[in-house]
Order: structure tokens, then sequence, then C-alpha cells
């Protein structure tokens, strides 16, 4: 049964397709199918003859082929390729085409013209031109062209391997613009468009638009520097397209036909060095979207970075303005907390989620603290754990010196971005709005604790670092993930806190096999990243003794967590056990003078003591206190304290 003859309309075909067409017609032979006729309808169009028609298109092309006709000029193509080029498109855009192509070509070929049919072609309007053309030309090198073996392995022999033109450059050439599969077209976010970043892109944009070349754009966060990124291109009147994998092959010349400006998305880890691909037909500036470590290549050159900046302490406060009705308090928030504006409007939309659940008329400062300590957008993936719980201040039983410690640092906290103002020269030389603390003490004295209050007192999320997700066997991939980590705290503005750190950042070795190298060089890179760390880090320790002395000197402070008094352990008892026990003044006495235990050894305690008591549905009794401590005492390998009265059970 012979297929219909319904086609697109005339202008969707290439003339020049048509041409190459009329040159292949004495090839049918005087067949009756539905595609010979197709084929003698629109060789008609051409009455001096294909050779003809070809001249007339080079010398002036339809409009709907002026792209394809400057693109030919510019490379420059072949006649052959540009044969080549036209049939491909053709069979992209009208469905007979490809019919005709796979027609004259049966059995061995396609829908797509073969090297072989595009040779016939050739020869039929007297241009000449052999494989080598095909294979080595401009069309292939810049990906306007692709055979079969470029795309995916091929066993079929090179006159019958078809050729293609990817069909984003297709469309491209019709319509002078087209979406190529995965990549990302976009102007720049209004949303992070405040008047600094604009007018530092800009400046970006000129000096590219100057010496062209490529620019590393870094952020602690991909959103933040490919938002940077949109707004570079949106200065010099392109649009950002962004590339998460390597530029496919006909990239170049789609996005010299679509006006848009390359965007890599890459993310290196310490000391890694990448060379820049090439995008054959593309002659403009190039981006790299990445983070703080690493360095790029371009042409045997180090390709020239600028680090993102942060919206300064006044754009914040207009930022949230917008969320906060009180002027007085957006000006303390936009002090506080340092986001981007995509950050804070983030935040600004789960603060007003807060103030709903509440039920509140108006924003106020403790929505932002709870949205913020809720982890929103901080998008440290799996390296840290968030630790929501907010830590009340009557939780905290520690000594008054140490609460003063404690109560400076956080002081030293909220006043980072503005200390070294008004100070002398040397203050201000390389200062970094980073706080580094160490919490020295015992196991269960309240370090992790602490921490956790002082990040309820920041209003800050706090992560905890997880060990062993970030460590390697394999040699530089605990670096990568610690500036990974670093990066994105940086930018999310979290209280990161390293637990058990001597694990971490522990002395230097001697170096004698090639592990203790590998070891120090880690050490090495925490030392100098944990100095230009621009956020907040707490690390605790057993002991200050297994850090590196270089490190203690990048220390802002050292808290040390003593073992608690009497008194103190009087507190913590009273404190665990609230209001559900039956125990008096004297055995409370007793056990914060006989025991002695930590802060977190008495929560064990109470919590087993607990258990007890509400198995047999009444209030914890003292001799419940007494099989907790045995069990606990049991535990770390120690003795039972003697002086606790009757009911002492044994151990």
């Amino acid at each position: 049964m012979n297929a219909p003859t319904r086609t697109l309309p005339a202008p969707a075909l290439h003339a020049l397709a048509l041409s190459a067409l009329q040159g292949l017609e004495p090839l049918a032979g005087p067949q009756s199918d539905a595609e010979a006729r197709w084929l003698a309808s629109r060789c008609t169009a051409f009455e001096d003859g294909p050779r003809a028609a070809l001249q007339a298109w080079l010398a002036v092309p339809p409009a709907e082929d002026q792209l394809l006709h400057t693109l030919a000029a510019t490379l420059p193509l072949q006649p052959v390729e540009l044969i080549a080029v036209a049939l491909a498109a053709a069979v992209e855009t009208d469905a007979m085409a490809g019919r005709v192509l796979a027609w004259l070509q049966a059995p061995v070929g396609g829908s797509r013209p073969t090297v072989g049919l595009v040779l016939a072609a050739a020869e039929a309007l007297g241009l000449g031109g052999s494989v080598l053309t095909l294979l080595e030309g401009a069309a292939r090198e810049h990906g306007l062209l692709q055979l079969d073996s470029d795309i995916e392995s091929s066993r079929r022999p090179l006159p019958e391997q078809s050729l293609q033109v990817p069909l984003p450059l297709v469309l491209a050439l019709r319509e002078g613009r087209s979406l190529w599969p995965g990549v990302e077209l976009r102007h720049g976010d209004p949303a992070v468009a405040v008047p600094s970043l604009v007018g530092a892109a800009a400046h970006q944009a000129q000096a590219l638009k100057a010496g062209g070349g490529a620019l590393a754009i870094r952020s602690g966060h991909p959103r933040e520097a490919r938002s940077a990124a949109g707004l570079v291109a949106e200065a010099l009147g392109l649009r950002a397209a962004f590339f998460e994998q390597e530029p496919p092959k006909g990239a170049g010349l789609w996005l010299a036909l679509s006006g848009a400006l390359p965007v890599l998305c890459l993310e290196l880890a310490p000391g890694e060095s990448r060379k820049l691909p090439r995008l054959p037909g593309y002659r403009g500036p190039l981006l790299v979207a990445c983070g703080p470590d690493g360095s790029f290549e371009r042409d045997g050159d180090t390709v020239d970075s600028w680090r993102v900046p942060l919206p300064d302490a006044a754009e914040r406060t207009g930022l949230w303005q917008r969320h906060l009705a009180d002027p007085e308090t957006a000006r303390r928030v936009g002090m506080q907390y340092r986001y981007d504006a995509a950050r804070i409007q983030q935040l600004g939309r789960a603060a007003r989620y807060q103030a709903g659940l509440e039920g509140a008329a108006a924003l106020h400062r403790g929505h932002v603290g709870t949205a913020a300590r809720s982890g929103v957008a901080a998008e440290l993936g799996t390296l840290a754990e968030l630790m929501p719980e907010e830590i009340a201040e009557e939780v905290l039983v520690i000594p008054p010196g140490l609460r003063d410690g404690l109560q400076s640092l956080r002081r030293r906290c909220e006043l980072r971005e503005c200390l070294a103002e008004g100070l002398g020269a040397s203050a201000r030389t390389r200062y970094k709005p980073g706080v580094r603390a160490l919490f020295v003490g015992p196991s269960g004295t309240g370090k992790t604790l602490a921490a956790g209050w002082l990040a309820t007192q920041l209003g800050l999320p706090l992560y905890r670092v997880d060990v062993a997700s970030v460590t390697s066997k394999y040699i530089g991939e605990t670096e990568k993930n610690l500036a990974q980590l670093f990066a994105r705290a940086e930018h999310a503005e979290v209280l990161l806190l390293f637990d058990e750190a001597d694990s971490l950042f522990g002395k230097r070795t001697e170096v004698k096999e090639s592990n203790d190298r590998f070891a120090n060089a880690q050490t090495n890179y925490l030392l100098q990243r944990i100095e230009s760390f621009e956020g907040i880090v707490v690390l605790t320790s057993n002991s200050r003794t297994r850090f590196d002395s270089a490190f203690t000197r990048r220390l802002d402070a050292i808290l040390d967590f003593p073992q608690p008094t009497p008194e103190e352990r009087r507190a913590l008892w009273v404190g665990h056990l609230g209001d559900a026990h039956a125990l008096s003044s004297g055995d409370l006495n007793r056990l914060a003078v006989g025991c002695d235990l930590a802060g977190g050894h008495i929560r064990n305690i109470v919590l087993s003591a607990s258990a007890r008591a509400r198995h047999e549905a009444r209030p914890i009794g003292y001799a419940d206190a007494l099989h907790a401590v045995a069990a606990e005492c049991r535990k770390l390998g120690r003795q039972m304290p003697a002086g606790l009265g009757p009911g002492l059970p044994e151990a």
C-alpha cells in the first residue's frame, strides 16, 4: 500500500537540501512510489537545474537559510559539507525528506543521509569533495556534523555510516534559538540582585568584555555562584547557559547561535587543577561556577577568580525589612546573620510559616531564629548532622568562670563581622570574620551541651560533623569532603561542631611511611582551612595536649570544662529529676557528694532510674537511683561509691 504523501509546508525544508535532492533524482529511476512522486514534485522548483540552484543559494540565500549561509562562510564549510548539513538538517524538519532518503539508500541506509549518498549528491552537482573533507572538515570539527561513530560504537563501513546534525543546532539554525537537553538557560535572578552584587558583576563583565578569556566565580554554595554568573551574563547582554556535565560536541556553535554565555558548574578538591574544555565555534568569554578550592587552566593560562561578595550589613537590613515590620529588629538581624539575598528570602518565607503556626500577627526576631535553627536551606548533605534542640539557660550547669567565658565567646560571635573596624592596620590586615573555639574537658562535662547553648543564643543551626562520612581511605577524598563541608557551612551561616576533634586535628607525626605523609598533609590542610574559615566552629576534646601546637595559635578561645563540684552535681541531679521523684533533700545531698560523676553520667542514671520506676507506676525513689548508679559505675569500670546509705545493691 502506498504511503500518504502529506508533507510539511515547503519552507520547512532548506532550499539547499532541495537542490541536493534534485541532483539525486536520477538515482530514483522510473518508479511510481510515493517517495518518487514527492521528489519529482519538489524538484520542479529548480528549472535551471540543481547546480544553478546551488549557485543561487550561495549568492543570495532564502531568509530561512540565512543563519546557515552565514555559518558556512564563517567556519568556513566546503560545498560537500554544506550538502551533508543541509540533508541531515532536512530530515529533522520534514518527514517525507527522511522517507525519500531511506528509499534512495535502501537497503543499507536509514532515514538519515549516509556518507556515500552525500558524496554521490556532491558528484551529481559537480562539486567534488572527498571522504576526508567530511571527516576532517570544519563541520565535524565544530560538532555541526556527526557520524555514527562519533555518537556510539559503529561497525558499519564508512560509506554506510549516517550523518546527522544535533537537533538543537537544527532548530537554532532555523529559529535563531533552541534548548539543549540538560542545559539550563536563564537570566540573572532578581532575588539576589542587591546593588553591591550587581555592581561587582558588571565590573567583572566589563573586564571580560575587554579581555575575553574565562572567569571562575567562587562561592561556598553552588546556588550563589550560579546566581552571580547569571548577573555577569545579564551585564553582557546574554543569557547564562549552565552545563552540569562536559559540554558536548556542537555546544559551541549552539552557544554562538543562541547568544548564550557558557557557565560550567564544577567543584574541585583542594589542590586539584582542571583544564577547561574547548568550545569550537564559540569565541566569547567562559564562566565557571565553582567552590573556593582548586584551580582552572585555559590555553595554558590560569583562570582569574572572583569570590562572590556577601551583601553588606545595610543591604541585608534592607532585605530583612521586606519581612520584618520593626526597622530596629531588621537592623539587628541584618547585623547578626551573614546571609546572601537568596537565603534571606528563604528564611523570610520560613519565618512567616513559623509565625503562622503560632498565630502571630507579625514576624519577630524569634521566628527568624527558629527558622534558622531548623536548618532551612543549610544543605550540608550527609557530611554533618543537624542538632535542632534548643538549649535553655537553666539547663547549662557550669562554674561561673566558665559561664563568663561562654558569654564572651557569644559576644565575639555576634560582633565578628565588624570586630576589626576602627582598629589599627595590623589588626585589620588579613582579618577574617571567623570564630574558632576549643572546648576541653572529661567526657560528660557538658561540652556538646554548651555548643548547643551557644547556637541557641546566636539563633544559628548547630551541625555536628560526622567524622565517618568525612574521612575516606582514598587519598585526597578526606580533604575534598572537608573542603565541601567548610564551604557550605561558611555560606550557610551555621555553627559547626567537631566532637572528639583530635581524631581529625591531631598532632603531626614523624614521617616513617607513606601513610604518615598523607596524614600530615591532611592536618596541614585543616590547619590552613580553619584559619581562613569565615564561619563559627567549635571543637571538643578530652585533652588539649592531643592537638598540634600550631593549631592552638589559630583558636580564638579555649574553654576548660572541669568535673562538677558537689554543689554543681546537686544542681544537675535536681535539673534532671525535675518533680517526678520521691527523693528527700538528704538523698540528693548524699548523691551529689558521694557520686563524683559528670552531667552526662547523671543523665544516664536518671533515665535508667525512671525506667525502673515507671515500670512499677510510681515516682523515682532513692533505691532506683542507687540501682542506676551501680549500673553506671559498672559501665565505667569503677567501684560503687561508699556511704550512700541503706538499700545499697550488690555490685
